[in-house]
């Protein structure tokens, strides 16, 4: 819920600012259990701008305010914590390490300039960080490393820096190294490696500097050679490096402005310990942060078209310019209604301002396209939960605004007078499917209202209302993200049950059968009469379905040939053994009889329903499941284990090839059985240590084996 500025520990007013260049927009990324809202929160006590950090577990913490985080005891959401530090504002996003929420991940990444990996000394990294920051390294983003829990026991900083250097690669160095206390195991104070001067913590923040003591001069001259031989490596001066290797001593501040330059380009990835218990390093990691990572001005803006698609001049980031602005994230809360977080990328976005809002592109998600004009009411700076009010958010910045009518997770805010769109970011395709029962038709109504919030506000969510299997279909990124939506669901008052998901499957005959139908009735002095005769056959797999006309002798009127037909067709749609669809099947009409009287359209519909129903004890009728062919990209030590998974699924693998896009991993194809994949989405998130992907698509149908056919048909019964 939105709070006040002296709840929750928010001490004084929210940073301003008026200029792009004042502005960082920082995302941490790492692993669930790196450490990263802990750090957020340390920084945030370090600024001043909270009074405390908080705990996860109490529920105390900023960031985490979700309360399906307290429960889970892990970020679930993307959370923006802005700090003032040497007059700039830095936008902290903090974003979930696990998996599930990896579309938090994105939204934080497509609002930030620059990423923060947090790497634990203690337990060092999963393989979907170093995947990220293959991703990141493809946009040239510009990257820093904190490692951090250096109070842990087991906390080895100088394994945690080479671990970073074997999967980041090169030009991955630390700027300090820690410096233990008199128990030799504690991190009382850095060392560091460019001015050579130790900061000793042992007494808080600020740290107090000195020089370093003899015993410490032989490892920070070992580290500082190597890091000023990658600065230097890395400068635009090329005579720099003829200069140091003939002895000269380069001047710190041309390191530190060459330092600066090449991790603003994406090119030099400084590595700093922090521990955010104690407060080693903290401030030292502000003033890189601020130092090293770019303003707004010097990072590549997204495209922009009109809403029709038309070509646009590529933006700027120009306060005066005109406004241009993205919804990050769109969360409900009960008590203030929407609040959407907004990255401006051009202009500045001013209170009671009537703005365009444009959303398009996401409808197979339940996000249909749409453009309305719409009043911007109050502008405030976000703190976790708390909401600060601001008078303008300028281009850059990030601020939050509430009661949008229509404002959803990556719509474009623009001016009414010029409406723009900007080019969309891509999102993982949710896999894990979950359907789920309202207990009551009080529920219903509720339910379709607070999934109507939270597939706002989620694009890695999709919602799905199965015609065929009549079910409610909730698609998610995995079990947590599930227990999430759930949790939301629940907590907004909806009574809700799960159940197993049912596949959409078909019905077809296997042979060819005849089928007599007569509907003989009378009532009330009315009669109905109606006899035809048909015969069936199969059709090849996707040959849909025909209807002939073979009578002769007028044996069935011509005007009730149509009433046949249509009866057939009912019949098939209702399904002939366990409520499918029919499908892939020829019928000829060959014969039949009518009354002069009692025949009627209704009549032979019935008789042509009960034909087919007869020729179908005869047609050995089958049941027909989904095949769908998967991509499924995995590291090249998962390829055996992911080929043999397959094959248990009754899958065919179609083939192998080298990731065009990732060296050491591999695209397998195969086509399994829809019915094999409904957990796949969890089943290969462990058996790949959380790195295998995939995506899916319907390729055809194909008979299911009588077993599983006949517990279909079990089950079919069963809930009838």
């Amino acid at each position: 819920m939105a709070q006040k500025n002296q709840e929750k520990g928010v001490t004084g007013g929210a940073p301003v600012v008026t200029e792009p260049d004042r502005v960082r927009n920082v995302v941490l990324v790492g692993h669930s259990g790196a450490g990263k809202t802990t750090l957020v929160e340390a920084l945030l006590a370090a600024s001043g701008t909270i009074s405390r950090a908080g705990s996860v577990t109490e529920g105390t913490t900023v960031c985490d305010h979700d309360p399906a985080a307290v429960r889970q005891q892990r970020s679930v959401s993307l959370a923006c914590a802005p700090l003032l530090h040497n007059d700039v504002k830095v936008n902290l996003l903090d974003t979930p390490g696990y998996g599930d929420f990896v579309g938090e991940l994105r939204a934080g990444l497509r609002a930030a300039d620059a990423a923060l990996f947090v790497v634990s000394a203690v337990d060092g990294m999963d393989a979907a960080t170093a995947a990220l920051w293959e991703e990141c390294a493809a946009v040239d983003m510009p990257r820093a490393v904190a490692v951090s829990r250096l109070d842990h026991p087991r906390a080895d900083f100088d394994e945690a820096v080479a671990l970073c250097q074997r999967v980041f690669g090169d030009n991955v160095l630390p700027l300090y190294l820690p410096m233990l206390g008199d128990d030799g195991v504690s991190v009382v104070g850095l060392m560091g490696l460019i001015t050579r001067r130790v900061f000793d913590y042992s007494n808080g923040l600020p740290a107090t500097v000195r020089e370093p003591d003899p015993e410490h001069l032989p490892a920070i001259q070992e580290a500082r050679n190597e890091l000023i031989e990658g600065i230097i490596a890395e400068s635009e001066d090329e005579t720099l490096m003829d200069r140091y290797l003939g002895g000269e001593e380069i001047d710190t501040e041309v390191l530190i402005t060459d330092l600066e330059k090449a991790v603003v380009r994406g090119h030099f990835y400084p590595v700093v310990p922090v521990c955010a218990e104690t407060g080693v390093g903290l401030d030292m990691l502000l003033d890189g942060l601020v130092a090293a990572f770019p303003s707004p001005l010097e990072h590549e803006l997204p495209a922009v078209t009109g809403v029709d698609g038309s070509p646009r001049p590529p933006l700027t980031c120009d306060p005066d310019g005109p406004l241009v602005a993205e919804v990050v994230k769109t969360t409900v809360d009960r008590h203030v209604g929407r609040v959407s977080l907004v990255r401006v990328f051009s202009g500045t976005l001013r209170p009671d301002q009537t703005v365009h809002v444009s959303g398009h592109g996401m409808a197979e998600r339940g996000h249909p396209d749409h453009d309305a004009d719409e009043r911007v009411g109050h502008i405030y700076t976000p703190l976790g939960a708390t909401l600060r009010e601001v008078t303008s958010c300028v281009a850059g910045d990030l601020c939050a605004i509430t009661k949008s009518g229509s404002a959803e997770t990556g719509d474009t805010i623009s001016t009414k007078e010029e409406p723009l769109l900007i080019a969309p970011w891509e999102m993982p395709e949710p896999l894990l499917p979950v359907a789920i029962v309202a207990k009551s038709r009080a529920d219903e109504d509720a339910l379709a209202r607070n999934l109507a919030r939270l597939v706002a506000g989620d694009p890695t969510l999709r919602l799905e209302r199965n015609a065929e299997t009549h079910q409610l279909v909730l698609w998610c990124m995995g079990e947590a993200h599930a227990d999430v939506v759930l949790d939301r669901l629940r907590s907004g008052g909806v009574e809700l049950e799960t159940e197993p998901v049912r596949v959409a499957l078909r019905e077809t005959l296997t042979v060819g059968a005849k089928g007599h139908g007569r509907h003989v009735k009378q009532s009330g002095g009315h009669g109905q009469y109606a006899v035809c005769d048909i015969e069936v056959e199969p059709l090849p797999r996707g040959g849909g379905f025909e209807f002939v006309d073979k009578v002769v002798g007028g044996a069935v009127p011509h005007n009730y040939i149509p009433s046949v037909e249509k009866g057939v067709r009912a019949q098939m749609e209702r399904g002939l053994v366990a409520g499918y669809p029919v499908v892939d099947l020829r019928v000829t009409l060959f014969d039949g009889k009518a009354h002069s009287v009692d025949s009627s359209d209704a009549a032979f519909q019935t008789a042509g329903a009960l034909a087919l129903r007869e020729a179908a004890e005869k047609g050995q009728p089958a049941l027909l499941e989904p095949v769908d062919e998967v991509t499924i990209r995995v590291s090249d030590s998962s390829v055996g284990a992911v080929m043999g998974d397959l094959s248990a699924r009754r899958g065919r693998v179609l083939g192998t090839e080298p990731d065009p896009d990732a060296e050491g991993r591999t695209l397998v194809r195969a086509e399994v059985p829809a019915t094999e994949l409904l957990r796949y989405a969890v089943e290969l998130r462990s058996m790949t240590a959380g790195t295998g992907t995939f995506r899916r698509e319907f390729a055809r149908y194909e008979p299911m084996p009588a077993h599983l056919a006949e517990q279909v048909r079990k089950e079919n019964a069963a809930r009838a």
